[in-house]
């Protein structure tokens, strides 16, 4: 009887500690989803925040968002490879996927444009009426609203602006009703949310030919599964109203399966390169 129990209290404590052996659950490391700063910091979370929280639920894979304080500062962090994923404007896809790779995922299917704008009341009809004046950008290298028009005036108009840099669309916009410049540049998004007063003193005066607009794209360190994961469950919620909503704000009305060779690559024949801004650190 005593041989038994002594047998079974060493089966007891062979089982225990075969049982703290077992290496533990590794959960998926998070990863970062770095978002153009576009917007206000407090709106891209509005927005972000429970997008990613659904992804990730869907998932099992945790994202973590990263909204840099401004375009210059997320291009340094996209050119150094840090976030895992990133939201970017098409010619920051083509500087992501030359410095680093960046795969890109998913865009929506509406193109972008890009606008000038000038004050309603003012009597400029052309933009060849632009020539030498001071005209306002949210950053050098956002893409509709500055890349694409400064090159566009330059190439297509023939005419030399003096470029203000107002770190987001809303000053660039308020730098023109200010008096400070002449005209700004802006993407439809931006000016269909600003206010309507903001809106009915301004004009369009130019709209951009459209591009495919800004893609979530990867590192190419994120595995390839995951990757498709994240994009499958992403174009899945649109089934959501609840989340259909949010991919307006983005915006991704209809968002479909991006490729880089087929939507991005093309705007390297452009010659924008001239007119990208070096943002890295010194």
């Amino acid at each position: 009887m005593k041989r038994r129990s002594f047998a079974a209290a060493i089966g007891l404590a062979f089982g225990c500690s075969h049982a703290l052996a077992l290496p533990p659950k590794v959960e998926p490391r998070a990863m970062t989803v770095a978002v153009v700063p576009q917007f206000r910091a407090e709106e891209i979370h509005r927005v972000w925040a429970p997008l990613l929280a659904r992804v990730a639920q869907e998932t099992g894979q945790p994202l973590m968002l990263m909204v840099p304080s401004s375009i210059p500062a997320f291009e340094r962090t996209m050119l150094a490879g840090e976030p895992d994923f990133v939201y970017a404007n098409p010619y920051h896809a083509v500087m992501g996927y030359r410095a680093q790779g960046y795969v890109a995922l998913v865009r929506d299917s509406t193109l972008l444009s890009g606008i000038v704008v000038v004050r309603a009341d003012d009597p400029i009809r052309t933009v060849a009426e632009l020539d030498g004046k001071q005209v306002a950008f949210p950053a050098p290298n956002a893409f509709g609203a500055s890349l694409w028009i400064r090159a566009l005036l330059a190439e297509r108009e023939k005419i030399h602006i003096r470029p203000l840099y107002a770190k987001t669309h809303s000053n660039a916009y308020r730098s023109v009703l200010a008096g400070l410049s002449s005209a700004a540049g802006g993407i439809n998004l931006t000016f269909d949310q600003e206010p309507p007063e903001v809106r009915k003193a301004l004009r369009v005066l130019m709209e951009t030919p459209g591009v495919p607009p800004h893609p979530l794209s990867a590192h190419p360190r994120v595995p390839e599964a995951t990757r498709r994961l994240v994009a499958s469950t992403l174009l899945k919620l649109m089934a959501d109203p609840g989340m259909r909503a949010l991919m307006n704000d983005i915006p991704w009305a209809n968002p479909v399966v991006a490729d880089y060779r087929r939507d991005y690559q093309p705007l390297e024949q452009f010659g924008l390169d001239k007119y990208v801004v070096n943002s890295a650190p010194p």
